[in-house]
């Protein structure tokens, strides 16, 4: 492979999500800024949720605001209706919006109807409208959940899930998300979707978004590089999934921890451009902030540690 992969560290807002502890607004400045510095070149900040509903996500504006920007650094922000395209254009006219935006599509329509409180085809028209109002201002994220498996409707067709790329790459996503929401997937089906994603729907960049409720998030990582994906998506700690709330999550539904996937890139030989001292660090920042021992499993092994400046002290 000679084109370097591209990580997506989304403790900030996948991650975080899940967690009942909500993190001060000064600390998730300090944690973005240690993924910023360890290399990460796309990063998801914030969501653009009802403040009402998400309160950890209250403090979105503010944190944009406070973020220091980069030339070839994007910020991702999750966008779940119209309100929130038109806050996020306010702080892009502000000076300190997001780069890029993202939108959710689920691939069943029984999860649609449990999740999103519509159906498929509501979704789609909010969506639509989504776009068309974000159009040429930020860099467009379409985002399928249930890709390879639904709680409620069983294995979902491939064949709809690239109808639903290619739907959402008409209406100017130049990356489309591809969630593995309950962990269902395994290598042989990853490989088969993002095979034909990347030759039937060749004008998005399809990435590979994994949980790893059953343990198979790293493999099924290794299964879309080898179908040619050059964009995964990752959690510090493996934190994150879905909510709390959502009572069909089974098991640790958490991310691919982004220390492991790393790693495991890196022994490949894989070029990555992640600083792999400054991600442990992070790592630890991670842990520090939410109080407890997070899932990487090169966290805890003695491959990695990192000094604590100012305490003086090594933290495994």
């Amino acid at each position: 492979m000679s084109s370097s992969l591209t990580l997506c560290e989304c403790f900030a807002r996948d991650g975080l999500q899940h967690e009942v502890k909500q993190l001060p607004t000064a600390t998730k400045l300090d944690l973005l800024g240690s993924f910023a510095r360890a290399g990460f070149r796309r990063i998801e900040a914030t969501s653009y949720a009802n403040p009402a509903r998400v309160p950890g996500f209250a403090d979105a504006s503010d944190l944009l605001a406070a973020l220091p920007r980069q030339p070839g650094r994007w910020y991702k922000a999750t966008c779940p209706n119209p309100h929130a395209v038109k806050r996020a254009l306010a702080d892009q006219q502000a000076g300190h919006g997001a780069e890029e935006l993202s939108f959710l599509i689920s691939a069943t329509e029984a999860h649609t109807q449990r999740n999103l409180r519509t159906s498929r085809e509501g979704q789609w028209q909010r969506v639509t409208e989504m776009a068309r109002m974000a159009e040429g201002r930020f860099r467009l994220v379409g985002v399928i959940s249930m890709a390879l498996g639904c709680p409620f409707e069983g294995k979902v067709d491939p064949g709809a899930v690239i109808a639903d790329a290619a739907r959402l790459a008409d209406l100017g996503c130049e990356l489309v998300t591809i969630g593995d929401t309950i962990g269902s997937g395994c290598p042989s089906t990853v490989r088969h979707l993002f095979g034909r994603l990347l030759g039937e729907v060749p004008t998005i960049t399809p990435v590979a978004h994994f949980h790893d409720t059953r343990g198979t998030g790293i493999v099924n990582c290794m299964a879309a590089l080898e179908a040619g994906a050059t964009h995964f998506d990752s959690a510090m700690g493996g934190v994150g999934g879905h909510p709390t709330q959502i009572a069909y999550g089974a098991g640790d539904t958490g991310n691919v921890a982004t220390e492991d996937l790393v790693t495991l890139f890196e022994a490949e030989g894989l070029p990555h451009g992640i600083d792999l001292d400054r991600m442990m660090r992070a790592s630890a920042a991670c842990e520090a902030a939410l109080g407890r021992q997070l899932h990487s499993r090169i966290a805890r092994t003695d491959l990695w540690r990192v000094r604590d400046e100012q305490a003086g002290k090594e933290i495994v």
